[in-house]
């Protein structure tokens, strides 16, 4: 009768270790936040994108939470992200006080930054002004043109030794996107991860800028930072090479790559 005693509480506590293991295998590895559009131009690819993240954060343990304007955010709600994914939300229509709490966020190093395609879209539009420490977090940069048609086009990575180029061929095509034009290439104020070869778009297109980064870090700062033009159309989630991307820029902002 002792030993089956024992037994039973050798099992019990066995089971109980298991079970205190595989809670904290899932305990939670960071905190993202993500800005999104509900609506406009971008809305498809934020409905192929919200699905795809919500599934990342379970196969990798990290919690997800969104956002779909800005008046939420100040200095108390960010500092709980180690994350913050601008989700082709424009860099207008932000209160004095998120455009504060962003700038501090992203200045004094409290969190990562992922920022996609509408995120250049800087300027003055819809009668607000020009952000310039965003233009300047982008590499000093306006919005000019855009392929409003669409073109596929060729994508050449300039250093496959960032973490977030980590499995991603020395090129690859997007075959559908309406790439921006700037009044001038960032290249002077950030580090360029990759460029379109202008040369490859199909169908051709006028609008060109020459030395044309896609996908940039601006190592100024001391957060994280990576921008991945690439962002408008939800066959993006198609393509394995997109997918590896967004992923690496996530873990890596986050500081878990």
């Amino acid at each position: 009768m002792k030993n089956a005693i024992v037994l039973f509480c050798s099992i019990i506590m066995c089971f109980y270790q298991i079970n205190c293991t595989a809670q904290k295998s899932k305990k939670t590895r960071f905190k993202a936040l993500v800005l999104y559009e509900n609506g406009g131009h971008h809305l498809e690819f934020t409905k192929a994108a919200k699905p795809w993240l919500n599934k990342l954060a379970i196969d990798s343990s990290f919690t997800i939470h969104y956002i779909e304007n800005t008046t939420a955010i100040n200095e108390a709600l960010l500092s709980q992200y180690q994350v913050f994914i601008q989700l082709d939300y424009p860099p207008y229509t932000w209160s004095k006080e998120s455009m504060k709490a962003f700038e501090s966020y992203m200045n004094n190093g409290k969190g990562g930054w992922v920022g996609l395609h509408h995120a250049t879209l800087l300027g003055d539009f819809d009668g607000y002004p020009m952000w310039k420490w965003f233009s300047d977090f982008m590499g000093s940069i306006k919005f000019v043109n855009y392929i409003a048609d669409f073109a596929s086009a060729k994508v050449i990575v300039e250093d496959q030794s960032h973490p977030v180029m980590k499995g991603i061929s020395n090129s690859f095509l997007v075959t559908k996107e309406e790439w921006y034009v700037y009044d001038k290439s960032p290249r002077q104020n950030v580090h360029v991860l990759a460029g379109v070869d202008e040369s490859t778009y199909e169908p051709n297109s006028k609008i060109k800028m020459g030395d044309h980064p896609v996908i940039w870090t601006n190592n100024h700062f001391k957060s994280r930072n990576v921008y991945i033009f690439m962002g408008h159309s939800p066959e993006l989630f198609q393509n394995e090479v997109y997918t590896t991307l967004f992923r690496n820029a996530i873990f890596w902002a986050a500081g878990k790559n």
